[in-house]
């Protein structure tokens, strides 16, 4: 299963049956798990397993992590994921900086980057920014040539072709296969392009975050990832989440998107003169025009505007959803605060990752 790249040949371990055995590997740690256990979870053959755990340990992917006492017979030999045999790397692109991540199987980060950006310097210029990172940070850990490389960056944009539609403010990206365009400077290697705010939500959802959700990214922007049972919901055309241009005010100040009195403009001039509270609470009046739409059960907030006033924010929007609670009887939804510089890189790193066990990406 290794490709051109000294990788394993990401479309072998996408398999159905693979991808069950990797994630029971993955989330039984370093402990981990035998041959036994995972027929009986995965529900596959014994002969199917050995023949699958084979091929993974072949591939250095996993390998023996000692013996277990067994409730009868001989003790069984149990397996772990190897983190280290495999890597990502996640990619950042902000209207103003770039940050990248080199992520293990695990989604631990292993090396980091951060740099600032002009996404309107055009395309040459960014790719080209883009691809000394990735090289960068391959080199920088031994023997990590990575998987793929997962970019994500402001929206709106096609997920499935990686072309970029009309970034608020930079216009001259509308139409640009970025994906097609930075895996021909990478040398072939494989790229998964999406959304900030996708990506987030993704890391989040592997990360443990269950239910139906939404993630609010105030930062240059604003934008929502949305997780629905469990999947990043992306909509038919790979377009729901673009939260930031609901109009909430008619005939309020122009947007960056040419309409008026959406959330975005309304939230980033209050923040601009000062008033951080108004802001939260028109984030709040978006947050629960979602709640009303989707009866969601978390709503989660972060960004780097967000992070200059985390408290604020959250109590801002938790205001707004407690008085709609109040007003229709209903049980108010949690709020959250995500943190981290790094958040948005993580979940593009995800982005490769996470189809690897079975999960969306």
């Amino acid at each position: 299963m290794r490709g051109a790249g000294g990788g394993a040949n990401l479309l072998a371990l996408r398999s159905h049956n693979t991808t069950l055995v990797l994630d029971l590997l993955r989330t039984a740690g370093p402990e981990g798990i035998s041959r036994l256990e995972l027929a009986e979870r995965t529900g596959l053959t014994p002969q199917a397993v050995s023949k699958i755990t084979a091929r993974l340990r072949e591939e250095g992917l996993a390998v023996e992590a000692g013996r277990r006492a067994s409730t009868g017979g001989k003790p069984r030999t149990v397996l772990r994921l190897v983190p280290e045999a495999g890597h990502a790397v996640g990619v950042q692109l902000d209207r103003d900086e770039l940050r990248a991540v080199l992520a293990d199987l695990d989604g631990t980060v292993v090396a980091r980057r951060h740099a600032p950006l002009d996404l309107g310097a055009g395309s040459e210029a960014v790719l080209g920014r883009v691809a000394g990172v990735v090289g960068e940070l391959g080199a920088e850990v031994a023997g990590a040539s990575p998987w793929g490389v997962g970019v994500a960056l402001p929206g709106p944009l096609d997920h499935r072709r990686g072309v970029l539609h009309r970034v608020t403010g930079f216009p001259e990206w509308d139409g640009f296969p970025l994906r097609d365009a930075l895996s021909a400077r990478l040398g072939g290697v494989p790229v998964v392009v999406d959304k900030d705010t996708n990506a987030v939500a993704l890391g989040l959802a592997v990360g443990g975050e269950g239910g139906s959700f939404a993630y609010l990214h105030l930062g240059t922007g604003l934008g929502a990832g949305l997780v629905i049972g469990g999947s990043v919901h992306r909509g038919p055309r790979t377009g729901a989440g673009e939260f930031g241009h609901q109009v909430v005010q008619l005939d309020g100040p122009v947007c960056g998107c040419g309409d008026r009195g959406c959330v975005e403009a309304l939230c980033l001039a209050a923040v601009a003169r000062g008033d951080v509270g108004e802001a939260a609470r028109v984030l709040g009046t978006g947050a629960a025009n979602l709640v009303g739409l989707l009866d969601i059960d978390r709503v989660l907030v972060g960004g780097r505007t967000v992070e200059g006033a985390p408290g604020v924010f959250v109590e801002g929007v938790r205001g707004v959803l407690e008085a709609r609670a109040r007003r229709t009887g209903e049980e108010c939804v949690g709020v959250g605060l995500v943190s981290g510089e790094e958040r948005v890189a993580e979940g593009a790193a995800q982005l490769v990752l996470a189809p690897v066990f079975g999960q969306d990406g």
